[in-house]
């Protein structure tokens, strides 16, 4: 039971609990047990001994073997008491301390005694206990007592029987399968709870065949169901009919939605609610199927009975995101539900009108909210927040209110992750709404001057060293950063030194005020911050000359780190000290997931010199070590990227291939990792013949075969290309692997001296436009949006046809383009109708570029994209946009 609201400062001294087991042991229950062993069974204490078993067991206690053996045969003896409710305690007893096969057939035969009882009592507990410990050759032995008792007419036995056949179907499915006929007959029964019983293990049995289950819902919906469990039941496997069976094409109109409109009218609320569910959660529904089960739902929101305005608000906040307009009908009513004694429910209401609301409605609903969050807990707090949030983007005219009222609550005492929800939501709304930058930013100080949180100050400083400086009045913002270099911990300091060098660098009028404040910072007691105060002196030229910031300078500050941290640590350990200085621009740029290997089915796939060791060298590295040891790729210049391995053979076939696609300026070097699988045979002279007549842009420069190929062990054989410089050349080869065959004595290991030419074709390889792209990550897309600038910018939209779902599409974009995903947004909401992807990278010829994919659903199934590319080069902008076009 729920315990009602505490206070933290509340007096419960004289309301201490009390458990009847408190202070239990193992030990001493143990030697209680020894009462079942009594001549003169005292039922209530034997109850009460067991009840203090069960406890332990419950509390995951374990019994050692020989102490829960000599439980078991203890609570045996019980079988002779005629006292109903010890047996009932038996039953518990065996099924819970589950005895060994060994052990089992000692109560079987009391159990099938009083499986055949007159007692119905004794008869279904009888079978629960049976069918959870006995093993499938005594269940054979049984069965048709099993049978019986489906159909037997008291529906206790019947649901017992019912329920074990639920169980026995993950152990022995083959003997439940066989109970189909009395299954169906138990569905027909008139006890509510036997017929819900009967339908889902009916439905159990025959879920893996779809023709079956559609065969079960078509009999059923024509209403022979009575039970309300069993019609929410058969609720439940109609709309997965619906959903499988997809809509009827020949009238347009979905199966079996009648029905479900029918139970909408249905006398059990249970039932009327089920249906409506359904109804809204249909795949593409129209607002003429969803107008039925919104108007329940909203009669639901005036019901007396907390639980049904409850699942009412939250199936309508549901369907909020994706209609928000076949809600507001029910405004009038979510907004009484603001003040709602059940905080949850308050909260759900709140969220669905501010999907719902219109821009009139704004003021209104904020002056509600504000009484209203007081009285919640934060997390709550949170999703009011985020729905905020959404309805200032929605509508930026009001962005005023929205702010002030997000400040307001800013101001107020609450934990770290609804602050930093509110100050994500102040942030997003600054970067997308223009007007909003000044208010918002003035509210982010005001907040710092008293933020208990080091993580939020530290953002919030380094968004202030971003957006301040872009202001009408930057010198406003100075005098709020230089208070947290006097009066908070080591890191805001160290981070409001490196804001203040920001606001230097982008505005020159500031940097003698700027440069004072930064010469105190050399005297702080933290070596951090006295040397990020001496970097940006002497970057900035602290020198006293007030002149325009260089642009190195300016990217040193403003520039994204677009190298990954973990390839620049694997580099700074590789490196060598020497004359020659660390040089950052020798760093991988690429992003890999995980460590690229060759895949090896079991004993067939290579490995060997193909894949990269496990060590700090990156997977660039160690394929360019490897293919400078060949004197044809020697002047082919610096390698810009190796693709994942390619499989070109099936599993478990003769010869085991795959190809890595080495990409260089001008060239595109093949590697071919091969393996021979059979023992008795030795290859030699092993080429992969490339034809490349469908890739006329490549033309063959060399190829390099293996010598000689032995059992299981891989080798590499390669074959280059020449295509135009600095052009993502795309194009089809087919490949055969042509080699000499010499049979091996197993005996002796030695192979014969003649042998056969043989040759074995393998699967076609493609060279693709995202072979030219490295998956390069940026740190702050927005800012590296805006210092690529609009010069070379390229926006066009684009159709892509039916898709299942928009994740499908956005994953789809994203693996043609090859491009690194930024900031999470490759993750697209459930019921999302529209959805914004960042992508970022490095095109060959180390060109970077930005891409912003903008999805959105055009009818029920249709996807239209907008796609904006921003890069150093218009051809690679073009490019992209090609690549999208031709895909």
């Amino acid at each position: 039971m729920a315990q009602p609201l505490v206070k933290k400062d509340d007096d419960r001294d004289d309301e201490a609990e009390y458990s009847p087991f408190m202070g239990i042991e193992k030990g001493s229950v143990l030697q209680e047990a020894r009462v079942f062993n009594d001549p003169q069974l005292d039922a209530r204490r034997c109850s009460q001994v067991i009840t203090k078993l069960l406890y332990l067991l419950n509390q995951g206690e374990t019994f050692t073997k020989v102490e829960a053996t000599e439980v078991f045969f203890a609570v045996t003896k019980l079988f002779q008491s005629k006292d109903m409710g010890l047996r009932r305690m038996v039953y518990l007893m065996i099924k819970e301390i589950s005895p060994s096969a060994d052990e089992v057939i000692i109560v079987t035969s009391s159990l099938m005694k009083d499986m055949n009882s007159k007692i119905d009592m004794y008869k279904a507990n009888a079978i629960r206990v049976l069918c959870r410990i006995t093993d499938g050759t005594l269940l054979s032995q049984i069965e048709r007592y099993l049978k019986q008792a489906i159909v037997d007419k008291n529906p206790v036995v019947a649901s017992a029987a019912l329920i074990s056949g639920f169980h026995l179907l993950q152990t022995n499915p083959e003997i439940v399968k066989r109970w189909s006929n009395e299954v169906q007959e138990a569905v027909q029964s008139r006890a509510a709870l036997v017929q819900f019983h009967a339908l889902a293990l009916l439905h159990q049995i025959r879920q893996n065949d779809r023709l079956a289950v559609s065969k079960l819902v078509t009999s059923l919906t024509r209403g022979s169901v009575r039970s309300p469990l069993a019609q929410c039941l058969l609720i439940r496997y109609t709309s997965q009919v619906i959903y499988e069976s997809g809509n009827n094409t020949a009238s347009g109109e979905r199966p079996f939605y009648d029905y479900l409109e029918s139970c909408l009218r249905h006398k059990s609320e249970m039932v009327i609610f089920e249906a409506a569910r359904a109804i809204t959660e249909l795949n593409g529904v129209t607002s003429r199927e969803l107008t039925p089960a919104i108007t329940v739902l909203q009669l639901f929101l005036s019901s007396s009975k907390p639980v049904l305005r409850f699942a009412a608000v939250r199936t309508l906040n549901k369907v909020a995101m994706t209609h928000p307009m076949a809600v507001t009908n029910c405004n009038i009513d979510m907004e009484s539900l603001i003040s709602d004694q059940n905080r949850s429910i308050a909260t759900l209401a709140i969220t669905t009108l501010l999907k719902t609301g219109n821009e009139s409605s704004v003021d209104r609903l904020m002056k509600q909210i504000t009484n209203f969050m007081s009285d919640i807990a934060d997390e709550f707090k949170i999703v009011v927040v985020e729905a905020i949030r959404s309805l200032c983007l929605k509508f930026p005219l009001k962005y005023r209110s929205l702010m002030n009222f997000l400040s307001n609550i800013l101001r107020e005492e609450g934990g770290f992750d609804y602050k930093k929800a509110i100050v994500d939501s102040i942030v997003i709304l600054i970067s997308d709404i223009p007007d909003a930058k000044e208010a918002g930013l003035l509210h982010l100080c005001e907040f710092i001057e008293d933020c208990e949180f080091t993580y939020l100050s530290t953002q919030i400083l380094h968004f202030l060293g971003i957006e301040g400086p872009k202001t009408s009045d930057p010198s406003k913002y100075i005098r709020y950063i230089y208070n947290r270099v006097h009066l908070e911990n080591a890191i805001v300091r160290a981070s409001a030194v490196s804001t203040l060098a920001k606001f230097g660098a982008a505005v020159d009028a500031l940097k003698p005020r700027i440069f004072v404040l930064l010469r105190r910072c050399l005297f702080d007691s933290d070596d951090e911050v006295r040397d990020r105060a001496t970097l940006y002196l002497n970057t900035l030229g602290g020198d006293g000359s007030v002149v325009e910031t260089d642009k190195d300078v300016k990217d040193f500050l403003f520039g994204s780190f677009d190298i990954p941290l973990v390839n620049l640590e694997n580099s700074l350990k590789n490196y060598e000290p020497s004359e020659e200085a660390f040089d950052i621009n020798s760093v991988p740029k690429e992003v890999r997931s995980q460590p690229l290997a060759e895949k090896k089915a079991p004993g067939k796939k290579p490995s060997g010199l193909g894949a990269p060791p496990s060590g700090p060298l990156s997977t660039v590295d160690v394929y360019e070590k490897m293919l400078l040891t060949i004197p044809e790729c020697a002047n082919f210049g610096k390698l810009f990227k190796s693709s994942a391995p390619v499989e070109l053979t099936e599993a478990e076939t003769e010869y085991a291939v795959n190809v890595i696609k080495h990409i260089f300026d001008r060239h595109v070097v093949f590697q071919y990792n091969c393996t021979n699988t059979i023992a008795e045979q030795l290859l030699e002279d092993v080429i992969v013949n490339v034809d490349a007549s469908e890739a006329e842009e490549f033309s063959e420069v060399f190829s390099k075969p293996i010598r000689s190929l032995p059992y299981d062990s891989p080798g590499q054989t390669f074959v280059a290309f020449e295509k135009p410089e600095g052009v993502s050349a795309v194009g089809k080869f087919s490949n055969v692997l042509k080699f000499i065959v010499k049979e091996v004595d197993p005996t002796t290991g030695e192979a014969e001296d003649d042998g056969v030419e043989d040759e074995y074709q393998l699967e076609d390889l493609e060279v693709v436009a995202a072979d030219y792209v490295l998956k390069v990550g940026v740190s702050n897309f927005r800012n590296a949006w805006e210092s690529l600038g609009p010069d070379f910018e390229r926006v066009d939209e684009y159709g892509l046809g039916p898709r299942e779902s928009l994740a499908e599409a956005v994953n789809t974009v994203i693996n043609l383009l090859g491009l690194q995903p930024c900031e999470g947004t490759e993750e697209v909401p459930p019921n999302s109708r529209s959805h914004t992807c960042l992508l970022s990278g490095v095109f060959i010829g180390n060109v970077k570029v930005l891409v912003r994919l903008s999805f959105g659903l055009d009818g029920p199934k249709d996807v239209a994209m907008k796609l904006s590319v921003r890069s150093e080069d218009e051809t690679v902008s073009d490019a992209i946009h090609e690549i999208v076009a031709s895909g």
